[in-house]
């Protein structure tokens, strides 16, 4: 019988200890075009098989399609898979059956609604991590929470985790209860954190699960200008892969590009190992849908950036250097760590 290897890992504050890479499910079901369920089932197991440890996911994620293809997956994985996932869970969006938008619920009543839902998709007794995807500006932060604290002491949840919010609000929630980790963008082109939101995740000892590493795949070195995008896919309407943005922005991969074959690596094994150097405290969520790009983001591990190194990237891609807001300003309105 194989053994699974053993990846470093990484503690997400005072909550689990992870695989230093964690897999973000989404793009198997939304936001990416069509994707092949056999083949995302095959990467899940891949990583597994792996050592990643850490899968993430969201309710509203094919509207639920996210979750049965997790719980599929890990019902066919090894003996043990399932023990060792640790699933991460977003919640609070509201959709409707056109694929609308239509804002966000944090009520106690709601949030635990979702997380029935979520634990019958799932197939599972308790979600390792439970955080609201926005914040509802009509609800407390603190009564979201609380709901999230009750579901804790009942059994169906182990820790809180919060997504896209400001240092002030990251302040109130921890008030409340132990918060395990921030989920927020975070990468070479996304670094609007470091000014004041992860010094405060620092200061109370709350860890950060980093999406959009790759920048949506803008900056993973595959991405090229001429790519038709399908129908639905959520990089039509980003500023930044628009236009004059788009090939501004792939000329930084460029810069990237350089440094990345004097290492011997990839673009994107540049782009995840520099987010990995950021500090132990940060895990990489990678949103690899085929097999072949996990093997790609897993070799991130085995790059090494010295001192000159991570001067080089400064240089090749300077912080703020990127074309382009992160996402369209209507979802932008919804970020509360944008405020």
């Amino acid at each position: 019988m194989a053994t699974t290897p053993a990846l470093p890992t990484r503690a997400l504050g005072s909550g689990p200890r992870v695989s230093a890479l964690g897999l973000g499910c989404m793009g198997m079901s939304a936001l990416y075009g069509d994707a092949d369920r056999a083949e995302s089932i095959a990467t899940i197991h891949a990583a597994l098989d792996a050592g990643i440890t850490l899968l993430d996911t969201g309710d509203f994620y094919g509207m639920g399609h996210n979750e049965l293809l997790i719980n599929e997956a890990l019902s066919t994985a090894p003996a043990g898979a399932r023990d060792r996932a640790v699933l991460s869970v977003k919640f609070g969006a509201l959709r409707d059956p056109d694929n609308g938008w239509g804002g966000y619920d944090g009520r106690p009543a709601a949030v635990k609604n979702f997380a029935a839902y979520s634990l019958g998709r799932l197939g599972a007794d308790h979600i390792d991590i439970y955080r609201i995807a926005r914040v509802d500006p009509d609800v407390p932060i603190e009564e979201t929470v609380g709901a999230i604290a009750e579901l804790i002491q009942a059994g169906y949840v182990r820790h809180v985790g919060l997504s896209e919010v400001g240092a002030a609000t990251i302040r109130r929630a921890a008030s409340v209860a132990p918060v395990s980790d921030l989920q927020i963008e975070y990468g070479l082109i996304s670094r609007g954190i470091e000014a004041e939101i992860l010094p405060t995740v620092r200061e109370l000892g709350i860890g950060v699960t980093a999406y959009g590493v790759l920048s949506r795949g803008l900056i993973s070195g595959h991405f090229t200008a001429d790519r038709e995008l399908a129908p639905g896919d959520f990089r039509a309407m980003s500023p930044r892969f628009q236009g004059d943005n788009l090939r501004h922005n792939l000329a930084l991969v460029e810069s990237l590009r350089k440094i990345a074959e004097q290492k011997d690596a990839s673009v994107a094994q540049i782009a995840i190992a520099w987010v990995l150097s950021r500090g132990a405290d940060i895990v990489p969520l990678v949103g690899a849908r085929r097999r072949d790009r996990l093997a790609e983001a897993l070799g991130a591990l085995e790059v090494t950036l010295d001192a000159d190194d991570l001067a080089a990237i400064e240089r090749a891609v300077p912080a703020g250097s990127a074309a382009g807001e992160r996402y369209p300003a209507t979802q932008m309105k919804h970020l509360d760590s944008e405020r």
